[in-house]
This record gives structure tokens, C-alpha cells and sequence, in this order.
């Protein structure tokens, strides 16, 4: 599965791409969480091709990886949400004219802040037809989610020590009453970045992280149709 190269506004930006073996699927933009394209969202790209999805995912960071959340956090936000959300939006282009998308709809899919850049995606630029946000609250700004009209999937942990349940639950609320078709399940004893499987904070949870894939999946397969 190689590494891609697609346009966003005048520059170009790199991505890892994995195809399904079909060679035709709906699609997924996988965005990172804390550290860039590593490991973990590599294997998450290589799951949703074996689930029948062209699956990439953009490195928004355009360098080494981050050493600690506390690096990563500080390169995420020094980057403007408008260069973020050209590179998204170069991404969703690129899957919605690759010769193995079949046109059923792009779907944006995030981790950590990346989960928060996948609903600016739907709320800012067009052709994402639905949305998996993990364990963000967007506590870095907000975009208008009025203008969203792709349906929003959310997934917490319940012992999250950076995200309260009453702060998942808010937001929810507040996407709702803007009129988002939104969802979020919570999972009991799960804490942060819980699908994480490579040990990047050591909190991975193998049934939550199950479950809430299974559940991914079937939302993605029921929004993303012909």
C-alpha cells in the first residue's frame, strides 16, 4: 500500500493509501491523532481496505513524528485550521476521483484532534458524507455545525481522564440542536485513545476498541450508499 502525493489549494500534501482488494469501495480520510501517520493509523487504513473501503490518510503534519502529545499538540495548533482543512479537503478529492472509488460517499474518520479536523471537514468543505469522530471534544474551536449535513458518530471512553462524560455529552447536545444527525456511545472502563492497539498511550481496550469498530463499520456501510 504506498505512500500518495494529491493537491491541496497550490501544495501538495502526502498520504498513505490502502485499497480494497475489490478494487472498488466507498471511501474513508483517516485523520491522525497526537503523533502523524504512524503505525496505528497505517493499520487503520489497511482495516477499512479489508472491510471493502479505499481508505487514506493524510499527514497533516508533513514531517517527523511528534515525540509526546505535548509536541504534537503544539505542532497541530500552530498549523491554521484553514491549512488543515485544504489538505482534508484535497484528501476527500482525491478518494472521490481515485479509479477504485465506486461513488457511494466519503466518509472522514478521526483520532484524538483528529476526530475534531473530521467534523471541521463536514462543516467546512463538501463531499463528506458522514463522520466518525474518537474521543474529541474540540476544546481548540468549533466550526459552524448547522452547516454540517453528514450524520456524526462519536465514541467515548467513560474513565477518560482528558474528555468527562458530561463534556462528550454537551457536545452531542450541541451538534443536535444544530440540527447534526449525531450519536456518540460510551464505553464503560474505557479511557483515552482506547482503539490505540500500538501502545502509543498505553490505554488501548481491546473490547471497547471491538465494539466500537463493529460499530463503525456498520454506520459507515448504512450512510455510504448508493
Amino acid at each position: 500500500m504506498p505512500d500518495v502525493n494529491f493537491r491541496a489549494n497550490e501544495s501538495i500534501a502526502r498520504g498513505y493509501l490502502a485499497i480494497p482488494a475489490q478494487w472498488s469501495g466507498p471511501a474513508t480520510v483517516v485523520v491522525q491523532q497526537w503523533w502523524t501517520v504512524d503505525e496505528h493509523i497505517r493499520s487503520v487504513c489497511d482495516r477499512f481496505a479489508a472491510e471493502g473501503f479505499l481508505a487514506l490518510a493524510p499527514d497533516l503534519y508533513g514531517r517527523r513524528p511528534a515525540a509526546e502529545p505535548g509536541e504534537a499538540e503544539q505542532r497541530m495548533m500552530a498549523r491554521s485550521m484553514d491549512r488543515a482543512q485544504a489538505q482534508m479537503r484535497g484528501a476527500v478529492a482525491y478518494v472521490a476521483a481515485h479509479e477504485a472509488f465506486n461513488g457511494a460517499g466519503v466518509a472522514a474518520v478521526g483520532f484524538g484532534l483528529g476526530g475534531g479536523v473530521a467534523v471541521w471537514a463536514a462543516a467546512t468543505g463538501p463531499g463528506v458524507h458522514a463522520v466518525v469522530t474518537y474521543y474529541d471534544v474540540m476544546a481548540y474551536g468549533r466550526p459552524d455545525f448547522s452547516s454540517i449535513r453528514a450524520s456524526v458518530l462519536g465514541h467515548f471512553g467513560m474513565r477518560d481522564e482528558l474528555i468527562s462524560v458530561q463534556t462528550a455529552q454537551a457536545l452531542e447536545a450541541e451538534m443536535r440542536e444544530a440540527g447534526v444527525r449525531a450519536r456518540f456511545e460510551l464505553y464503560p472502563g474505557a479511557g483515552h485513545a482506547f482503539f490505540d492497539d500500538t501502545g502509543g498511550l498505553d490505554t488501548y481496550d481491546a473490547p471497547a476498541a471491538q465494539r466500537s469498530w463493529e460499530s463503525t463499520i456498520e454506520f459507515l456501510h448504512h450512510e455510504l450508499k448508493h
